[in-house]
Protein backbone atom coordinates (compact mmCIF):
# COMPACT_ATOMS: atom_id res chain seq x y z
CA UNK A 1 0.00 0.00 0.00
CA UNK A 2 1.01 3.78 -0.90
CA UNK A 3 4.45 2.29 -2.33
CA UNK A 4 4.71 4.93 -5.05
CA UNK A 5 4.72 7.72 -2.10
CA UNK A 6 6.66 8.69 0.51
CA UNK A 7 6.20 10.96 3.36
CA UNK A 8 8.17 14.33 4.14
CA UNK A 9 8.06 16.36 7.34
CA UNK A 10 11.09 18.23 7.31
CA UNK A 11 12.28 20.81 5.21
CA UNK A 12 15.56 19.84 4.46
CA UNK A 13 13.80 16.57 2.67
CA UNK A 14 12.83 18.93 0.18
CA UNK A 15 15.75 19.31 -2.79
CA UNK A 16 13.81 21.69 -5.14
CA UNK A 17 13.94 24.23 -1.91
CA UNK A 18 17.13 26.34 -1.56
CA UNK A 19 19.14 26.34 1.41
CA UNK A 20 18.24 29.72 2.38
CA UNK A 21 14.52 28.95 2.22
CA UNK A 22 14.98 25.89 4.60
CA UNK A 23 16.65 27.80 6.75
CA UNK A 24 14.13 30.85 7.02
CA UNK A 25 11.05 28.59 6.98
CA UNK A 26 12.58 26.62 9.81
CA UNK A 27 11.34 29.85 11.82
CA UNK A 28 7.28 29.10 10.40
CA UNK A 29 8.22 24.75 11.19
CA UNK A 30 9.03 25.22 14.99
CA UNK A 31 5.65 26.98 14.93
CA UNK A 32 3.46 25.40 12.67
CA UNK A 33 3.38 21.70 12.12
CA UNK A 34 5.07 20.39 8.40
CA UNK A 35 4.20 17.40 6.27
CA UNK A 36 4.23 16.77 2.74
CA UNK A 37 4.36 14.09 0.19
CA UNK A 38 6.64 13.01 -2.71
CA UNK A 39 3.28 12.71 -4.72
CA UNK A 40 1.81 15.76 -3.60
CA UNK A 41 5.22 17.85 -3.90
CA UNK A 42 5.34 16.38 -8.10
CA UNK A 43 2.04 18.85 -8.79
CA UNK A 44 4.71 21.66 -7.51
CA UNK A 45 5.55 24.21 -10.32
CA UNK A 46 9.16 24.51 -8.52
CA UNK A 47 9.73 27.46 -10.98
CA UNK A 48 6.64 29.53 -9.74
CA UNK A 49 7.27 31.01 -6.25
CA UNK A 50 3.61 31.51 -6.53
CA UNK A 51 2.51 28.49 -7.70
CA UNK A 52 -0.98 27.56 -5.93
CA UNK A 53 -0.15 24.00 -5.02
CA UNK A 54 3.07 25.06 -3.41
CA UNK A 55 0.66 27.82 -1.22
CA UNK A 56 -1.45 25.04 0.02
CA UNK A 57 1.79 22.90 1.21
CA UNK A 58 5.04 24.79 1.68
CA UNK A 59 5.38 27.63 4.51
CA UNK A 60 5.74 31.26 4.09
CA UNK A 61 6.86 33.63 6.64
CA UNK A 62 3.80 35.51 6.43
CA UNK A 63 1.93 32.54 8.72
CA UNK A 64 3.86 34.36 11.07
CA UNK A 65 2.17 37.35 10.90
CA UNK A 66 -0.11 37.89 14.14
CA UNK A 67 -3.43 37.46 13.60
CA UNK A 68 -6.44 35.20 14.62
CA UNK A 69 -6.69 32.30 17.01
CA UNK A 70 -6.14 28.69 16.76
CA UNK A 71 -9.69 28.17 17.52
CA UNK A 72 -11.34 30.74 15.92
CA UNK A 73 -14.48 28.97 15.89
CA UNK A 74 -14.27 27.56 19.57
CA UNK A 75 -15.06 23.98 18.60
CA UNK A 76 -13.81 23.18 22.13
CA UNK A 77 -16.74 24.55 23.42
CA UNK A 78 -19.31 21.95 21.93
CA UNK A 79 -16.92 18.92 22.84
CA UNK A 80 -19.25 16.23 24.74
CA UNK A 81 -17.04 13.86 24.88
CA UNK A 82 -12.85 13.30 24.55
CA UNK A 83 -12.64 13.62 20.85
CA UNK A 84 -15.93 13.97 20.00
CA UNK A 85 -18.20 17.32 19.16
CA UNK A 86 -21.97 17.66 19.24
CA UNK A 87 -23.01 21.34 17.80
CA UNK A 88 -26.04 20.61 15.56
CA UNK A 89 -28.48 18.30 17.42
CA UNK A 90 -28.39 15.51 14.15
CA UNK A 91 -25.08 15.49 13.63
CA UNK A 92 -21.53 14.62 15.85
CA UNK A 93 -17.82 14.69 15.02
CA UNK A 94 -15.50 12.48 15.80
CA UNK A 95 -11.90 13.57 15.91
CA UNK A 96 -10.25 10.24 14.68
CA UNK A 97 -7.18 10.80 14.08
CA UNK A 98 -4.14 14.17 14.63
CA UNK A 99 -2.73 13.26 11.63
CA UNK A 100 -3.02 13.92 7.92
CA UNK A 101 -1.62 13.25 4.35
CA UNK A 102 -0.38 16.61 4.28
CA UNK A 103 -0.57 20.05 6.16
CA UNK A 104 -2.97 22.56 4.89
CA UNK A 105 -0.89 25.57 5.57
CA UNK A 106 -4.34 27.40 6.16
CA UNK A 107 -5.62 24.43 8.00
CA UNK A 108 -8.40 25.24 10.77
CA UNK A 109 -7.48 22.55 12.91
CA UNK A 110 -3.54 23.20 13.05
CA UNK A 111 -4.01 23.19 17.10
CA UNK A 112 -4.63 19.06 16.90
CA UNK A 113 -0.74 18.79 15.24
CA UNK A 114 0.59 20.41 18.29
CA UNK A 115 2.40 18.49 21.03
CA UNK A 116 -0.29 19.62 24.27
CA UNK A 117 -3.45 19.19 22.20
CA UNK A 118 -5.44 16.76 24.09
CA UNK A 119 -8.66 16.78 21.84
CA UNK A 120 -8.07 13.88 19.13
CA UNK A 121 -9.56 10.65 21.06
CA UNK A 122 -7.50 7.46 18.99
CA UNK A 123 -9.75 5.42 21.32
CA UNK A 124 -13.14 6.16 19.92
CA UNK A 125 -15.10 4.25 22.66
CA UNK A 126 -15.78 7.35 24.73
CA UNK A 127 -17.33 8.90 21.81
CA UNK A 128 -18.96 5.82 20.26
CA UNK A 129 -21.40 5.54 23.71
CA UNK A 130 -22.09 9.25 23.92
CA UNK A 131 -23.41 8.54 20.00
CA UNK A 132 -25.36 5.66 21.22
CA UNK A 133 -27.06 7.66 24.46
CA UNK A 134 -28.16 9.94 21.84
CA UNK A 135 -30.54 9.01 19.30
CA UNK A 136 -31.23 12.53 18.10
CA UNK A 137 -27.75 12.02 16.24
CA UNK A 138 -28.20 10.72 12.61
CA UNK A 139 -25.30 11.31 11.33
CA UNK A 140 -21.74 11.40 12.31
CA UNK A 141 -18.96 13.04 10.57
CA UNK A 142 -15.50 11.09 10.82
CA UNK A 143 -12.56 13.88 10.92
CA UNK A 144 -9.55 15.31 12.57
CA UNK A 145 -6.61 15.07 10.65
CA UNK A 146 -7.80 12.82 8.07
CA UNK A 147 -9.36 9.76 8.74
CA UNK A 148 -7.85 7.80 5.75
CA UNK A 149 -4.67 8.23 7.34
CA UNK A 150 -5.94 5.17 9.30
CA UNK A 151 -5.24 2.04 8.87
CA UNK A 152 -7.76 0.20 7.21
CA UNK A 153 -7.99 -2.33 10.29
CA UNK A 154 -8.75 0.43 12.59
CA UNK A 155 -11.35 2.23 10.00
CA UNK A 156 -13.22 -0.40 9.90
CA UNK A 157 -13.50 -0.82 13.79
CA UNK A 158 -15.32 2.64 13.94
CA UNK A 159 -17.51 1.99 10.94
CA UNK A 160 -18.83 -1.10 11.77
CA UNK A 161 -19.39 0.32 15.63
CA UNK A 162 -21.09 3.07 14.39
CA UNK A 163 -23.39 0.35 11.70
CA UNK A 164 -24.23 -1.20 15.31
CA UNK A 165 -25.99 2.03 16.29
CA UNK A 166 -29.48 1.86 14.72
CA UNK A 167 -29.73 6.03 14.65
CA UNK A 168 -26.98 6.42 13.19
CA UNK A 169 -27.82 6.51 9.20
CA UNK A 170 -25.29 8.58 7.81
CA UNK A 171 -21.36 8.29 8.17
CA UNK A 172 -19.54 11.11 6.42
CA UNK A 173 -15.53 10.69 6.14
CA UNK A 174 -13.62 13.80 5.77
CA UNK A 175 -10.52 13.72 3.85
CA UNK A 176 -8.17 15.46 1.49
CA UNK A 177 -6.56 11.85 0.72
CA UNK A 178 -7.69 11.57 -2.73
CA UNK A 179 -6.23 15.11 -3.62
CA UNK A 180 -3.00 14.41 -1.36
CA UNK A 181 -1.85 10.69 -2.34
CA UNK A 182 -4.51 8.62 -4.76
CA UNK A 183 -2.88 5.87 -4.29
CA UNK A 184 -4.38 5.21 -0.44
CA UNK A 185 -7.52 4.10 -2.18
CA UNK A 186 -5.97 2.95 -5.57
CA UNK A 187 -3.27 0.70 -3.89
CA UNK A 188 -5.89 -1.06 -1.01
CA UNK A 189 -8.53 -3.19 -2.26
CA UNK A 190 -9.62 -3.83 1.45
CA UNK A 191 -10.45 -0.11 1.70
CA UNK A 192 -12.35 -0.39 -1.41
CA UNK A 193 -14.43 -3.64 0.12
CA UNK A 194 -15.18 -2.01 3.63
CA UNK A 195 -17.09 1.26 2.11
CA UNK A 196 -18.84 -1.37 -0.62
CA UNK A 197 -19.93 -3.03 3.00
CA UNK A 198 -21.10 -0.39 4.89
CA UNK A 199 -23.34 0.64 1.95
CA UNK A 200 -24.51 -2.44 0.81
CA UNK A 201 -24.93 -4.93 3.94
CA UNK A 202 -25.66 -2.00 7.05
CA UNK A 203 -28.57 -0.55 5.22
CA UNK A 204 -26.69 2.94 5.68
CA UNK A 205 -25.16 5.36 3.81
CA UNK A 206 -21.42 6.35 3.76
CA UNK A 207 -20.28 10.01 2.09
CA UNK A 208 -16.68 11.02 1.39
CA UNK A 209 -16.36 14.59 1.88
CA UNK A 210 -13.59 15.90 -0.44
CA UNK A 211 -11.00 18.23 -0.10
CA UNK A 212 -10.11 19.17 -3.64
CA UNK A 213 -8.69 23.24 -3.59
CA UNK A 214 -7.42 23.43 -7.15
CA UNK A 215 -8.15 22.35 -10.22
CA UNK A 216 -4.34 21.06 -10.62
CA UNK A 217 -4.98 18.35 -7.81
CA UNK A 218 -7.71 16.41 -10.02
CA UNK A 219 -5.12 14.37 -11.09
CA UNK A 220 -5.04 11.50 -13.41
CA UNK A 221 -4.54 9.10 -10.40
CA UNK A 222 -7.16 10.98 -7.94
CA UNK A 223 -9.61 10.70 -10.86
CA UNK A 224 -8.92 6.99 -10.42
CA UNK A 225 -9.23 7.00 -6.81
CA UNK A 226 -12.42 8.59 -7.15
CA UNK A 227 -13.98 5.80 -9.56
CA UNK A 228 -12.87 3.17 -7.76
CA UNK A 229 -14.72 5.12 -4.65
CA UNK A 230 -17.34 5.44 -6.60
CA UNK A 231 -18.15 2.03 -7.61
CA UNK A 232 -18.67 0.80 -3.83
CA UNK A 233 -22.05 3.61 -3.51
CA UNK A 234 -20.25 5.49 -1.89
CA UNK A 235 -21.42 9.50 -2.20
CA UNK A 236 -18.69 11.74 -2.73
CA UNK A 237 -18.78 15.36 -2.53
CA UNK A 238 -16.35 18.29 -2.10
CA UNK A 239 -15.96 21.17 -0.07
CA UNK A 240 -13.04 23.70 -0.22
CA UNK A 241 -12.52 27.49 1.55
CA UNK A 242 -11.63 30.24 -0.65
CA UNK A 243 -7.65 30.95 -0.77
CA UNK A 244 -5.50 34.01 -1.77
CA UNK A 245 -3.36 33.12 -4.24
CA UNK A 246 -5.03 29.54 -4.53
CA UNK A 247 -8.43 29.67 -6.05
CA UNK A 248 -9.33 33.35 -5.60
CA UNK A 249 -10.58 34.03 -9.12
CA UNK A 250 -13.34 33.54 -10.74
CA UNK A 251 -11.63 31.49 -13.61
CA UNK A 252 -10.01 28.80 -11.67
CA UNK A 253 -12.94 28.67 -8.89
CA UNK A 254 -15.51 27.89 -12.06
CA UNK A 255 -12.73 25.56 -13.61
CA UNK A 256 -12.86 23.85 -10.05
CA UNK A 257 -16.14 23.54 -9.18
CA UNK A 258 -17.14 22.58 -13.35
CA UNK A 259 -14.55 20.04 -13.26
CA UNK A 260 -15.49 18.86 -9.94
CA UNK A 261 -19.19 18.06 -11.49
CA UNK A 262 -18.04 16.24 -14.49
CA UNK A 263 -16.42 13.60 -12.92
CA UNK A 264 -19.32 12.96 -10.38
CA UNK A 265 -18.14 15.09 -6.92
CA UNK A 266 -20.89 17.77 -6.65
CA UNK A 267 -19.18 20.63 -4.84
CA UNK A 268 -20.79 20.84 -1.09
CA UNK A 269 -19.66 24.37 0.22
CA UNK A 270 -16.98 26.94 -0.35
CA UNK A 271 -15.90 28.65 2.98
CA UNK A 272 -14.55 31.80 4.17
CA UNK A 273 -11.38 31.06 5.44
CA UNK A 274 -11.60 30.77 8.98
CA UNK A 275 -9.39 33.62 11.12
CA UNK A 276 -7.02 31.02 12.49
CA UNK A 277 -3.27 31.85 13.77
CA UNK A 278 -0.89 31.64 10.76
CA UNK A 279 -4.04 32.20 7.66
CA UNK A 280 -4.00 35.67 7.24
CA UNK A 281 -2.04 35.27 4.12
CA UNK A 282 -4.95 33.01 2.70
CA UNK A 283 -7.29 35.23 3.87
CA UNK A 284 -9.61 37.15 1.61
CA UNK A 285 -11.79 40.10 2.22
CA UNK A 286 -15.39 38.68 2.54
CA UNK A 287 -17.10 41.60 0.36
CA UNK A 288 -14.88 40.56 -2.75
CA UNK A 289 -14.86 37.07 -2.15
CA UNK A 290 -18.80 37.29 -2.57
CA UNK A 291 -18.00 38.31 -6.06
CA UNK A 292 -15.65 35.96 -6.64
CA UNK A 293 -17.88 33.24 -5.78
CA UNK A 294 -21.23 34.37 -7.66
CA UNK A 295 -19.21 34.90 -10.71
CA UNK A 296 -18.31 31.04 -10.96
CA UNK A 297 -21.62 30.41 -10.20
CA UNK A 298 -22.72 31.97 -13.16
CA UNK A 299 -20.58 30.62 -15.20
CA UNK A 300 -20.69 27.28 -14.06
CA UNK A 301 -23.35 24.39 -14.65
CA UNK A 302 -26.39 23.99 -12.62
CA UNK A 303 -25.34 20.99 -10.80
CA UNK A 304 -21.41 22.64 -10.16
CA UNK A 305 -23.20 26.42 -9.10
CA UNK A 306 -25.39 24.79 -6.30
CA UNK A 307 -21.79 24.94 -3.94
CA UNK A 308 -23.24 27.18 -1.07
CA UNK A 309 -20.63 29.69 0.19
CA UNK A 310 -20.53 29.67 3.86
CA UNK A 311 -18.22 30.37 7.33
CA UNK A 312 -18.42 28.16 10.30
CA UNK A 313 -18.88 30.51 12.82
CA UNK A 314 -18.98 29.52 16.65
CA UNK A 315 -22.65 30.20 16.53
CA UNK A 316 -23.14 28.15 13.31
CA UNK A 317 -23.21 27.63 9.60
CA UNK A 318 -23.73 30.86 8.11
CA UNK A 319 -24.29 31.21 4.76
CA UNK A 320 -23.23 34.69 2.62
CA UNK A 321 -25.95 35.13 0.49
CA UNK A 322 -25.10 38.79 -1.59
CA UNK A 323 -24.44 42.55 -1.27
CA UNK A 324 -25.80 45.68 -2.31
CA UNK A 325 -24.05 48.94 -2.18
CA UNK A 326 -24.66 49.65 1.17
CA UNK A 327 -25.60 46.28 3.11
CA UNK A 328 -24.44 42.59 3.15
CA UNK A 329 -27.06 40.13 4.05
CA UNK A 330 -26.30 36.64 5.72
CA UNK A 331 -28.63 33.60 6.94
CA UNK A 332 -28.28 30.74 9.30
CA UNK A 333 -27.70 27.45 7.62
CA UNK A 334 -26.93 25.25 10.46
CA UNK A 335 -27.53 27.63 14.25
CA UNK A 336 -25.94 26.26 16.94
CA UNK A 337 -29.09 28.32 19.17
CA UNK A 338 -32.27 26.99 18.26
CA UNK A 339 -32.92 30.44 18.22
CA UNK A 340 -31.41 31.43 15.60
CA UNK A 341 -32.12 28.75 12.76
CA UNK A 342 -33.49 30.42 9.82
CA UNK A 343 -32.32 33.90 11.08
CA UNK A 344 -31.35 36.05 8.24
CA UNK A 345 -29.80 39.42 9.01
CA UNK A 346 -28.51 42.55 7.19
CA UNK A 347 -25.41 44.42 8.05
CA UNK A 348 -24.09 47.50 7.03
CA UNK A 349 -21.04 46.70 4.90
CA UNK A 350 -17.30 46.73 5.83
CA UNK A 351 -14.89 46.56 3.09
CA UNK A 352 -11.97 44.99 5.51
CA UNK A 353 -14.71 42.00 6.84
CA UNK A 354 -12.91 39.06 6.20
CA UNK A 355 -15.09 37.49 9.05
CA UNK A 356 -18.95 37.51 10.79
CA UNK A 357 -17.50 39.21 14.04
CA UNK A 358 -16.07 41.67 11.81
CA UNK A 359 -19.44 43.20 11.17
CA UNK A 360 -20.84 45.16 14.06
CA UNK A 361 -23.87 47.85 12.55
CA UNK A 362 -26.46 45.40 12.21
CA UNK A 363 -29.46 46.81 10.15
CA UNK A 364 -32.42 43.89 10.15
CA UNK A 365 -32.84 40.85 11.44
CA UNK A 366 -35.80 38.30 10.45
CA UNK A 367 -36.94 35.29 11.63
CA UNK A 368 -38.26 32.73 9.63
CA UNK A 369 -41.91 32.32 11.77
CA UNK A 370 -43.72 35.19 12.40
CA UNK A 371 -40.62 37.42 11.05
CA UNK A 372 -38.90 39.52 14.01
CA UNK A 373 -37.13 42.47 13.07
CA UNK A 374 -34.56 44.46 15.30
CA UNK A 375 -33.25 47.99 14.55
Amino acid sequence: MEKKVKYVIKLHQIPELREDEKRELSQVTERFAFRTNTYYNSLIDWNDPDDPIRRIVIPTMEELDVWGRLDASNESKYMKAHGLEHKYPDTALLLVTDVCGIYCRFCFRKRLFMNDNDEVARDVSEGLEYIRNHPEINNVLLTGGDPLVLATFKLEKTLKALADIPHVRIVRIGSKMVAVNPFRVIDDPELLELFEWFNTETGKKLYLMNHFNHPRELTDEAKKAIELVQKTGTTLTNQTPILKGINDDADTLTNLLEELSFIGVPPYYVFQCRPTAGNKAYSTPLEETIDIVEEARSRASGLAARVRYVMSHETGKIEILGKTTEHVFFRYHRAADPENAGKFMVYKRNPDAHWFDDYTELVEEYKIEGIRETV
